[in-house]
């Protein structure tokens, strides 16, 4: 019967991230609707097991000629309770631990870089992103080339851009990719503050999290900024710029990148959602 109790907190359990909106903390919301079919899926499982477990109590044996068995099921059931134990646990801390917003925190735990421009040759699928959106190990070298072909085409055609949670990380990715074709270009966009022991006191990282399938790949996206004076945010405070975007030697990364010449900015509140999700589609 626990079988069937944990099949009913599955489907509860995606039920309310649906209801209350907290799937997106961990999907790319283009993808909701397999989330979603998966309501239906596990409560039509959820009925087979409960009529099946009622079955199965019905059969059970009451007299002694049966109970031989007991022994042996008495040796396995840590190695049942276990196995239940890792179904149970994504249930019970999904409904009762607070689902956290990844900050600045994240960022330092994992060691920020620029992916492409350091010298770590570690595993792309495992290896979280910084800065710049990366989707080439989703596609062969053709089709990633035809797509960003494609979104330059796109967002060259603009002299003035304006990033929003539907463009962020298309733009974002196709700015790292042909940085010389957005030199001078106004640029506007929201972000979180982040100031890495590499920046003077003048520049920070403006990031957003950035979803390209679900949690496991998601990265912190985002620009190099640069103000006339310096701003006196701290880590975590929200932020709109309006700048122009240009290149730079980067002397820590030992690379050219792209980054921002802020000639406008304003504090604003955390947005309702605060994570941007990889669009495939214009």
């Amino acid at each position: 019967m626990l079988r069937t109790y944990i099949l009913l907190g599955f489907t509860f359990l995606f039920f309310h991230l649906h209801v209350t909106g907290d799937i997106s903390r961990y999907i790319n919301m283009r993808y909701s609707y397999l989330s979603f079919s998966a309501i239906f899926i596990f409560a039509f499982l959820t009925i087979i097991q409960f009529v099946i477990a009622n079955r199965a109590e019905k059969h059970q044996c009451h007299d002694e000629s049966c109970c031989h068995h007991h022994h042996h099921e008495e040796q396995a059931r840590w190695k049942k309770a276990l196995n239940y134990a890792v179904f149970i646990f994504p249930i019970v801390s999904a409904l009762l631990f607070p689902i956290a917003t990844l900050d600045s925190e994240m960022v330092k735990a994992k060691g920020f870089h620029i992916p492409g421009f350091d010298t770590k040759s570690e595993d792309p699928f495992v290896q979280r992103q910084f800065l710049r959106p990366d989707t080439s190990i989703y596609y062969g070298k053709d089709g990633y080339d035809a797509l960003m072909r494609k979104e330059l085409a796109q967002f060259s055609n603009y002299s003035h851009l304006v990033l929003n949670d539907q463009n962020y990380l298309k733009a974002m990715e196709t700015i790292y990719q042909f940085p010389g074709q957005f030199s001078d270009k106004e640029i506007e966009f929201d972000g979180f503050v982040y100031h890495d022991q590499t920046t003077k006191n003048n520049q920070l990282f403006l990031l957003r999290f950035g979803i390209i399938h679900c949690v496991a790949d998601s990265g912190v996206y985002g620009l190099l900024t640069e103000f006339s004076e310096t701003p006196h945010l701290n880590n975590d405070e929200w932020i709109h710029v309006k700048g122009k975007l240009s290149t730079i030697y980067y002397q820590p990364y030992n690379a050219t990148i792209p980054y921002v010449e802020v000639e406008s900015w304003h504090p604003i509140k955390q947005p309702k959602e605060p994570y941007v999700f990889r669009g495939y589609d214009n």
